[in-house]
C-alpha cells in the first residue's frame, strides 16, 4: 500500500484502492475518481509537468522555496504582498493560500504574511536587547555622575590603571555592540534595499550615522594611532549610536503595534471559504477539500453551509445569504439556472450546482485580489520623514565634505577629518524615529476614548486633504436588518390582526423577512396563535393554517394563483415600493386582509452625520448594492445628491478611481467584506466596528461605537493628530540642524552631541502630550454621554 498524490485534484489516495489509473510516459498515476482520469486523459501534458508523488503527503498549503513551478515563463514578474516590490516568480519565494499563490522578494516578507505575529515578535526582542543596552548605558553614566557630585570616584575602590580593558571606553563598546548590529540590522538591511532602489530613506541616514559614531569610536578605542590627532578616550560616540538605534527601533515597534498588516485582511478573506466540500463522483457523494473541486463537477450544499465555490444550480430550491459580496441583508432565492457564488451561506433548502469557476478565477478570489493589489499600491506612499531625509541626507554629506575641505584647506586635516565624521553623526535624528509614533500614540488614545481607532500614520498623511467621503449604504448609513415599516390593514382587521396572522405563520422562520415580522410582533408583546401545514413556497412566499383558515404571506402572484383580488392594495404598494420598500400582501381565508412593509432603515444619527460632513464642506456619495428605486429613497432621506445603486465589489473601486481621478481624496466608509477592496483602493478606508473582520483589518479608521457621526470626528483628529506630526518633525530636525554648524566648526563634542538629542526627543514626547487637549466633541460625544 502506497499514499500518492491525484495529479489533477491533488487529493492524497491509497494507490490500492484508487478509482481509476493511467500509465502515461512510464509514469503511472492514480486518481480519486473516474472524472479526475478523463480530465487527465484529456490533457496529461497539463498535470504531468511534475512526477506523481508517490510518497506520503504532508499537506501543507506553503512552499518556502522557489522556483514556483515548470508552468511559469522566465521572466514572469508578481507583486510581494507584503512591500510591494515586483519580482521575478521563477527565482521568488513562494506561498500558497487558497490555491492562490504568492511570491515573496526576500523570507522577511514571506514570514511577515504567514505569521505576521512572529515577525513583530521578532522585532520586539530588537528592541529589548536596544533598550535594555541603553538603560544599562544611562545606569553607568548616572553612577558616574554621582560618585563625581559625592567626591567619590571609582579610582578609590577599583584598581582600575591595573586593569586597562576595563576602562570607560571598554564598557561603552561591549554594551553598544549588540545594540549596534543585533538592534539595528533592520536598518542595515533597509540602507542596502534603499541603495538598490536609489531611493534615500530613514534607514540609509540611520545606518550611515550611526555606522560612523561606531566605527569611528572603535578607532579611538583600538586603533588611536591611525587618527592623524590624539582624541580623548572620553570622547567617543558609542552612547550616541545606540540611543539613535534604540529610539528610532521604538518608534518602528509602536507603529507596528497599531497597524495591521495586509496579510491579516487577506488570510480574513481566505477563511471565508468552506475548508470542505460535497461532491458527486461516481454517483456517490463524497466530502473534499474545497481546493479540490473542478471545474463541471456536481456540488452538493446543505442548510448552513457556505457554498465552495462559483457555480449555477441545476437542482434544488434555497435562499441564500450573499451580503458578503452584494452588502444587501435581503437573501437571494435560487431556483435551477440562478448563479452561486463562493464564500456565501445557505440559508435553508438543498440544491446542487455545477461549478463554473474554481481558484483564482471565482468572486472570491476577484475580492482578494482587488485588497492586495490596493493595499501594496497605498503602503509606500512617500512618508512625509521619508520625504525630508531625500533632501537631508545629500545637504548633511555637502556640508560634512565641505567642513572636511575647509579645515583642510585652512591647514588642518586632522580639524577636518574630526568635523567630517562629527557633522554626520549630529545629523542622524534620534527623536525623527518617534517623530510620528509619538503624536500617533497620543491620537489614538484620544480616538479611542471618542470611539475611533487610527491605525497608521498613512491615514494621517491624507486626512487634511480629504474632500470626499463614500458611504455603503447596508450596514453603515442603515440598520443592515430588515424592519417592519408600515402595516396597511384592509377588511374589517386592524394593524394587530394583520401583524398576529403574519407573525403565526413565520413563527421559526429563517428568512429575514420572517424573522422581521417575528420581531415587530414580538416587540408590540402580541400573543401568537398556533399556526399548522406551514409551507414555504420559492419564489411566492409561504402559507400556513390557523383556526383551520388558510393564511397566505407573499407577493401579487401568490395571491393571485389562489383567487384572492388585491387591486384595493395596488395603489398602497405602489407607493410603498417607490419609497424602497419590499411590501407583501397578507391574505386570510379567501380575502386580502392587509399589507406589510419591510425595509432596511436608516440609523437615527444618519441624517446628523451627513450634515456634520456638509458642514466641513465635504463632498458626500452613497453606494449600494441595492435598485436605483430604493437607494435613491435612502438618499433623498438623507439629503445626498450623488447615489450610486447596483453596484457590486468592482464596481464600487471603479467609483472610488473615478473620483480619485477627479482630484478628489477620498473617504469610504464601509461594515461588509464585499466592502474590503473600495476600503483599501480609497485614500482613507474607515470600518464600522459593528462589521466584518475583513472590513476592520482593510480600513485605516475603526468606529469602536458604530456611530456614523464619529466619521467627522475621526476626519477632525487625523487632521490634528497630522498637525502634530509635522511639528515633532520640525524638533527632531532643528536641534540636529542647529547641531550640525557646530560641528562643521570643530566645537562638538559627545556631550553636546547627547544634549541635543535628549532635548529633541523632550520636545516631541511634549508636544505630542499637548495633542489630549484637541476638543473632538460633537452631539454624537454628547448622544454617547
Amino acid at each position: 500500500m502506497a499514499h500518492v498524490k491525484d495529479p489533477v485534484c491533488g487529493m492524497t489516495v491509497d494507490s490500492s484502492k484508487a478509482a481509476a489509473n493511467y500509465r502515461y510516459a512510464g509514469q503511472d498515476y492514480w486518481f480519486c475518481s473516474t472524472h479526475c482520469q478523463q480530465q487527465f486523459v484529456a490533457t496529461p501534458a497539463r498535470y504531468a509537468a511534475a512526477p506523481a508523488d508517490t510518497g506520503p503527503t504532508a499537506g501543507s498549503q506553503h512552499q518556502h522555496h522557489a522556483p514556483a513551478s515548470a508552468a511559469i515563463e522566465p521572466g514572469e514578474k508578481a507583486k510581494d504582498p507584503i512591500c510591494g516590490m515586483v519580482v521575478n516568480k521563477a527565482t521568488a519565494l513562494k506561498s500558497e493560500r487558497g490555491g492562490r499563490s504568492y511570491y515573496f522578494c526576500s523570507e522577511t516578507c514571506l514570514r511577515t504574511f504567514e505569521s505576521p505575529e512572529n515577525e513583530l515578535k521578532s522585532m520586539k526582542t530588537r528592541v529589548t536587547i536596544a533598550m535594555t543596552g541603553v538603560l544599562a548605558l544611562a545606569v553607568l553614566r548616572a553612577g558616574a555622575f554621582l560618585g563625581l557630585a559625592t567626591g567619590a570616584t571609582l579610582l578609590s575602590w577599583a584598581p582600575i590603571p591595573n586593569l586597562p580593558w576595563f576602562t570607560w571606553g571598554m564598557w561603552l563598546f561591549l554594551l553598544v555592540t549588540p545594540v549596534q548590529f543585533i538592534g539595528g540590522w533592520t536598518f542595515y538591511r533597509g540602507a542596502w534595499n534603499t541603495l538598490r532602489t536609489g531611493n534615500i530613506n530613514m534607514d540609509f541616514l540611520i545606518a550611515l550615522g550611526t555606522s560612523v559614531a561606531y566605527f569611528y569610536s572603535v578607532v579611538v578605542m583600538f586603533f588611536p594611532d591611525v587618527l592623524p590627532v590624539k582624541v580623548a578616550e572620553r570622547d567617543v560616540y558609542f552612547e550616541v549610536s545606540a540611543v539613535i538605534i534604540a529610539f528610532v527601533l521604538l518608534g518602528r515597534y509602536m507603529e507596528e503595534i497599531i497597524k495591521k498588516k495586509s496579510s491579516a485582511a487577506v488570510r480574513r478573506l481566505l477563511d471565508l471559504k468552506p475548508a470542505t466540500a460535497h461532491v458527486l463522483r461516481d454517483g456517490q457523494e463524497v466530502e473534499i477539500p474545497a481546493g479540490s473541486i473542478m471545474v463541471g463537477e456536481t456540488v452538493v450544499v446543505k442548510p448552513g453551509e457556505k457554498i465552495a465555490t462559483d457555480g449555477e444550480v441545476i437542482s434544488g430550491q434555497s435562499t441564500v445569504d450573499e451580503s458578503m459580496l452584494t452588502g444587501e441583508s435581503m437573501p437571494v432565492e435560487k431556483q435551477p439556472g440562478h448563479t452561486v457564488i463562493g464564500g456565501t451561506l445557505n440559508r435553508a433548502g438543498v440544491f446542487s450546482f455545477r461549478a463554473t469557476r474554481i481558484g483564482a478565477d471565482t468572486a472570491l478570489a476577484q475580492i482578494i485580489r482587488m485588497v492586495e493589489e490596493a493595499q501594496t499600491s497605498t503602503a509606500h506612499i512617500q512618508r512625509l520623514a521619508d520625504e525630508v531625509t531625500r533632501y537631508f541626507v545629500p545637504a548633511v554629506i555637502s556640508v560634512a565634505v565641505l567642513a572636511f575641505v575647509g579645515w583642510w584647506l585652512a591647514g588642518d586635516f586632522p580639524q577636518g577629518l574630526l568635523a567630517f565624521i562629527a557633522v554626520l553623526i549630529i545629523s542622524c535624528p534620534c527623536a525623527l524615529g518617534i517623530a510620528t509614533p509619538a503624536a500617533l500614540m497620543v491620537g489614538v488614545g484620544k480616538g479611542a476614548d471618542g470611539g475611533m481607532l487610527i491605525r497608521g500614520g498613512e491615514v494621517l498623511e491624507r486626512a487634511e486633504k480629504l474632500s470626499c467621503v463614500v458611504f455603503d449604504k447596508t450596514g453603515t448609513l442603515t440598520r443592515g436588518e430588515p424592519t417592519v415599516t408600515d402595516i396597511v390593514p384592509f377588511d374589517v382587521h386592524d394593524e394587530l390582526d394583520v401583524l398576529r396572522l403574519a407573525a403565526a405563520v413565520e413563527t421559526g422562520s429563517e428568512h429575514p423577512l420572517g424573522e422581521a415580522i417575528v420581531r415587530a410582533a414580538n416587540h408590540r408583546q402580541l400573543t401568537l396563535p398556533a399556526a399548522s401545514a406551514i409551507t414555504g413556497l420559492a419564489g411566492l412566499g409561504i402559507r400556513g393554517q390557523v383556526n383551520g383558515l388558510p393564511v397566505w404571506l407573499g407577493n401579487r402572484r401568490l395571491l393571485a394563483q389562489q383567487g384572492i383580488a388585491t387591486g384595493v392594495a395596488d395603489d398602497a404598494m405602489r407607493h410603498l415600493e417607490q419609497n424602497g420598500k419590499t411590501a407583501m400582501l397578507v391574505g386570510y381565508a379567501d380575502k386580502l386582509i392587509g399589507i406589510i412593509a419591510v425595509a432596511d432603515t436608516l440609523k437615527p444619527e444618519a441624517s446628523e452625520a451627513i450634515a456634520l460632513l456638509k458642514q466641513q464642506h465635504i463632498k458626500v456619495v452613497m453606494l449600494s448594492g441595492d435598485n436605483q428605486r430604493t437607494a435613491g429613497a435612502i438618499a433623498r432621506q438623507l439629503g445626498i445628491e450623488r447615489v450610486i445603486a447596483e453596484v457590486l465589489p468592482e464596481d464600487k473601486v471603479k467609483v472610488i478611481q473615478q473620483l480619485q481621478q477627479e482630484g478628489e481624496v477620498v473617504a469610504m466608509v464601509g461594515d461588509g467584506v464585499n466592502d474590503a477592496p473600495a476600503l483599501a483602493t480609497a485614500d482613507i478606508g474607515i470600518a464600522i466596528g459593528s462589521g466584518s473582520d475583513v472590513a476592520k483589518e482593510t480600513g485605516g479608521i475603526i468606529l469602536i461605537r458604530n456611530d456614523v457621526r464619529d466619521v467627522e470626528n475621526a476626519i477632525r483628529l487625523s487632521r490634528a493628530t497630522m498637525r502634530k506630526i509635522k511639528q515633532n518633525l520640525f524638533w527632531a530636525f532643528i536641534y540636529n540642524s542647529i547641531g550640525i554648524p557646530i560641528a562643521a566648526l570643530g566645537l562638538m563634542n559627545p556631550m553636546v552631541a547627547g544634549a541635543a538629542m535628549a532635548l529633541s526627543s523632550l520636545s516631541v514626547i511634549v508636544n505630542s502630550a499637548l495633542l489630549k487637549r484637541v476638543r473632538i466633541s460633537t452631539q454624537a460625544e454628547g448622544a454617547a454621554s
